[in-house]
């Protein structure tokens, strides 16, 4: 019996179902914010557009009746002063809120907020891009906005355009990563009793 553990084979001759693998498969978790799915941002947006036109209705609207400007479509003009005046109202909300809160009033409530993808502070050219160039393309189609529903990472074209997500607050992902790592000790020769 002791010849055969002082036997030093070589590694070569060790059958393959007596040798250990080379690596070892390590699992690692980690919690990633959840991103917010087309429902949750469609709510928040209907919140959104009950504000803006509150707001109109408020203060926009009793303007133009005091200084007898009409609210309706002129013939001649594709928009009206009304209009024009609602969408820069429109506009600046979304982009006034993003920026000093990353939240709009609808995403307070909803608990969802917009985060740039390297994790910096949104910056005004990130806000101009998503909030107005991206958002007024996404009204003038409509369809952009159903990307949230296909997207892997629930993005709209607005964040597409401004490189930014929009997440939940609260609630996180737990996504485990397997990475191989090499194994570490020797290997023990066949036939040797442990």
């Amino acid at each position: 019996m002791t010849d055969h553990i002082e036997n030093n084979q070589p590694m070569n001759d060790i059958p393959e179902a007596v040798r250990l693998p080379a690596y070892e498969i390590v699992q690692k978790e980690r919690f990633i914010p959840k991103f917010a799915g087309f429902w949750t941002r469609f709510w928040a947006y209907i919140i959104d557009l009950l504000v803006v036109s509150s707001i109109s209705g408020i203060f926009i609207k009793p303007i133009f009746r005091v200084l007898d400007i009409k609210i309706s479509n002129p013939s001649f003009l594709l928009f009206s002063p009304y209009k024009v005046t609602l969408l820069i109202l429109f506009l600046a909300y979304f982009a006034l809120m993003t920026k000093f809160t990353g939240q709009t009033v609808g995403k307070m409530i909803l608990g969802i907020k917009v985060v740039t993808k390297d994790g910096g502070k949104l910056t005004w050219a990130t806000v101009f891009f998503r909030e107005v160039i991206g958002r007024f393309i996404s009204k003038l189609l409509t369809i952009p906005y159903l990307f949230v529903a296909f997207m892997p990472k629930k993005e709209a074209l607005h964040d597409l355009f401004a490189d930014t997500y929009v997440i939940h607050e609260q609630a996180f992902e737990r996504e485990v990563i397997e990475t191989r790592q090499e194994r570490k000790g020797e290997e023990l020769q066949a036939g040797t009793i442990v």
